[in-house]
């Protein structure tokens, strides 16, 4: 048995759809790019925060007053 089947139209139509998907994510790309750009340096400044422990008043915390969550002295 042979196979007499023509697919020339069928694989024109394929690159078609696959050209157009691929023309369909460029513009959306080249749009967004035009639209959002490049606007360079922003304007503020919020320096660096002090993270360590000694430096940083926000990274210390009081001691609980039962550790582990255990009440009690010792754990009882």
């Amino acid at each position: 048995m042979t196979d007499t089947t023509v697919t020339h139209g069928s694989v024109l139509k394929t690159y078609i759809v696959i050209l157009a998907m691929v023309a369909l994510i460029l513009f959306k790309g080249a749009l967004a790019f035009l639209m959002v750009g490049d606007q360079g340096q922003p304007t503020w400044d919020y320096r660096p925060i002090l993270d360590v422990p000694a430096e940083s008043p926000y990274a210390v915390y009081q001691p609980l007053p039962y550790p582990q969550h255990i009440l009690g002295a010792g754990g009882e």
